[in-house]
């Protein structure tokens, strides 16, 4: 189990600032489900910080610390050198099963220097449960330096319109969709409502995708599953105020305990039957491909095998920057992030995440496809 220990602040510090009293440090948590748009607000933070002094902690699913590396790319007054020691990544993708292996240490050491912060926020991966980890600042060690600011839960507005959550209708919701008696929902479905039963503030992110009619939707599904008083706002790429998003003083550690959840059984127990454990990340790396043959080969991917999220880099031949891609399910995002370093070898890596996935067949499928 690794993680990378880096600590981002969103400027750096002045000569002469002045050190901070050690009240308690703010923590916002943001989570929300695969492609959501949590790093995406995380950028939109940092970049409009303000000059507040804000560490990071990304929690990747996968092997690659991709949106830890998006994060670095923020346009926050600071050097790239400076930059490589910002964003603490925990690479296991559950924060609620790594609390004390891996996610006390760094709070640890970001309690021992809380003089030099203003803010902390924590991006969860899309798999993870928040509850256990606003949980994690009832320790005594924790409690007495920090408190939760907030947890903000990002919602995909037209997946939820779509009724599938994640922005791709598969086969891991259809049992539910066929017979909404059940008893039994889902993994995403379960995970979409602890997600938000645990928020103190709701996005309806993307909202300039749908009407008013949908939107209208949205939130009243959206509520159904919300604790009385929570607010639940519209924002498109998650642009919004920043003192909308910092500030809230929800002291969410006092009450999560209350939060009802459909994972509450869990508590105590070893997590060997965590739900997203039927969850898979594949990393794959390929040689310089053509942009079209790569994207439309994802998407055959992601139709044939439910794929419900690709996220990576490539390397497109001739072009002196390396392609970002985002997709959920079959909408791709897709741009130029920054140049290719001198030492860095010029491949395509990606993480494809989905439920029961071969590495192998996708790996064999994308080689073929790229090769042309």
């Amino acid at each position: 189990m690794c993680y990378v220990v880096i600590v981002l602040f969103a400027r750096r510090f002045a000569k002469g600032h002045p050190m901070k009293s050690l009240a308690k440090l703010p923590v916002t948590i943001v989570t929300g489900f695969l492609g959501s748009g949590k790093t995406t607000l995380l950028r939109h933070i940092l970049d409009n910080a303000e000059g507040r002094r804000i560490a990071v902690i990304v929690n990747e699913f996968g092997e690659l610390g991709i949106d830890g590396d998006i994060l670095k790319q923020c346009t926050i007054g600071c050097t790239e050198e400076e930059a490589s020691g910002r964003v603490y990544e925990l690479a296991n993708g559950c924060l609620c099963c790594t609390v004390q292996e891996e996610f006390f240490p760094v709070m640890r050491e970001l309690v021992a220097r809380r003089g030099d912060l203003d803010h902390i926020l924590i991006e969860t991966s899309g798999l993870a449960l928040p509850k256990p980890l606003v949980q994690a600042f009832q320790w005594p060690e924790i409690r007495n330096a920090c408190t939760v600011d907030a947890v903000i839960t990002v919602v995909d507005s037209p997946a939820v319109l779509a009724g599938t959550f994640a922005a791709f209708p598969d086969q891991v919701d259809a049992q539910r969709k066929l017979d909404p008696n059940l008893d039994h929902e889902s993994p995403l479905h379960e995970l979409f409502a602890d997600q938000l039963a645990s928020a103190d503030l709701v996005i309806l992110n993307k909202s300039d995708m749908l009407d008013a009619a949908g939107l209208a939707t949205v939130r009243a599904e959206v509520s159904e599953e919300l604790p009385p008083a929570v607010k639940v706002i519209e924002a498109s790429s998650g642009r919004l105020p920043i003192s909308v998003l910092l500030g809230l003083g929800a002291e969410s550690e006092v009450h999560i305990d209350s939060r009802r959840t459909h994972h509450d059984h869990h508590e105590g127990d070893d997590h060997d039957d965590h739900d997203h454990d039927a969850f898979d990340s594949i990393s794959i790396k390929l040689p310089q491909a053509d942009e079209s043959l790569l994207l439309d080969a994802l998407t055959q991917l992601v139709v044939q095998h439910g794929i419900l999220r690709v996220k990576g880099f490539a390397a497109i031949p001739g072009k002196p920057m390396r392609l970002l891609i985002q997709g959920v399910g079959t909408r791709f995002d897709k741009h130029f992030d920054r140049a290719w370093r001198t030492e860095e070898e010029r491949a395509t890596h990606l993480v494809l995440i989905g439920q029961e996935l071969d590495a192998g067949v996708l790996e064999a499928q994308l080689h073929a496809a790229v090769a042309g």
